[in-house]
């Protein structure tokens, strides 16, 4: 599937993204895409932001390709049971945290707990960085098998956000392209 073809949804993480985050520049960059925005993002309500990103996939005109960094990856695993017959065709995750074993994990994120272990409905690529503070190597291999995801280790590249120099991030989008063939 080309990128132009599909309605691609950005789902930032705990606080959105902030200036200058890949994922707000790749929305600037798509003019198919557009960033859910939640109601809270300082103090998520997990009822919430699943029922948000719902109604942004049952709004798309088109086939829906999800990209969700950090906790969005786990609304994205929650709202997975809602999407079975919807028109998703693929999701990109990007650094998932472990809200359960990380002793880092915010207490904000704690609603969002346990973190889903159902495959998704959906073909997708979990993305995760080898000295992640919120989620070891091994808990994001765990989460991509869990959910049938393929996996990327990116390297040492921390929770890749602008705050571990993740502005662009162009080799994330190449990712995100080889996903786009693939589905």
């Amino acid at each position: 599937m080309k990128i132009s073809e599909a309605d691609i949804l950005i789902l930032p993480g705990l606080g959105g993204s902030s200036p200058g985050h890949w994922q707000l520049r790749w929305a600037e960059r798509m003019s198919n895409a557009a960033i859910v925005e939640q109601a809270d993002w300082d103090e998520p309500d997990l009822d919430d932001w699943v029922s948000t990103i719902e109604q942004a996939i049952l709004l798309a005109t088109r086939p829906v390709v999800l990209i969700a960094h950090s906790l969005s990856c786990i609304a994205v695993a929650h709202t997975a049971s809602r999407l079975i017959d919807s028109n998703v065709r693929g999701a990109f995750l990007v650094a998932p945290p472990d809200i359960e074993l990380s002793p880092d994990a915010p207490e904000e994120t704690y609603p969002f707990r346990p973190i889903p272990r159902d495959p998704l409905p959906f073909p997708s690529l979990l993305v995760a960085s080898s000295n992640d503070p919120l989620c070891s190597i091994d808990r994001a291999v765990e989460f991509a098998t869990c959910w049938g995801s393929d996996f990327h280790q990116a390297g040492e590249v921390g929770h890749i956000n602008v705050a571990s120099g993740h502005g662009p991030w162009p080799e994330g989008l190449l990712m995100f392209t080889r996903l786009m063939q693939r589905i």
